[in-house]
């Protein structure tokens, strides 16, 4: 695993530190387990959908939780007392855990489990006093005008 050294950028940078820190956090997952596999999907300019496949997995097997800006999906399988005899087990149906760090204001709006795969909606919520806005600009009136000053 490659690893980058950002300490020259803590040089130039103030208050960057929780960047660096997501980063680092991001490369260690991905070099963790790729099981189960996933997508990320831009479904409009404030809007994401991430698609997990999780063939084998019941609803109540499946938890999705957001705290502080970190979305966690867990699998627990439940445990199968039957004994099977496989000639072939190809589907892993083992516990996982997957970590998908959000940006601030992007909040979970959705869970859908279809045909195999957890749908998890996102949309980005912008606080009014973030949004942009028009600020009016006012003029003169004619009331206003000094008096033996005229208007133009």
């Amino acid at each position: 695993m490659r690893t980058i050294d950002l300490s020259p950028l803590y040089r130039s940078l103030v208050g960057f530190d929780r960047l660096a820190d997501q980063l680092d956090a991001a490369a260690r997952n991905e070099a963790a387990s790729g099981y189960p596999p996933y997508n990320i999907e831009r479904t409009g300019e404030n809007a994401y959908r991430i698609e997990i496949a999780v063939a084998g997995f019941k609803p109540e097997e499946l938890n999705v939780e957001v705290k502080e800006n970190l979305l966690t999906v867990t699998g627990r399988k439940a445990a199968n007392d039957e004994a099977k005899q496989y000639l072939h087990r190809g589907l892993a149906e083992r516990n996982f855990e997957r970590k998908f760090q959000l940006t601030d204001y992007l909040v979970v709006v959705d869970a859908d489990l279809s045909n195999g795969l957890l749908s998890i909606a996102l949309k980005r919520e912008l606080p009014e006093a973030l949004k942009p806005r028009t600020v009016e600009i006012k003029t003169p009136s004619a009331s206003t005008l000094i008096e033996g000053e005229k208007a133009a």
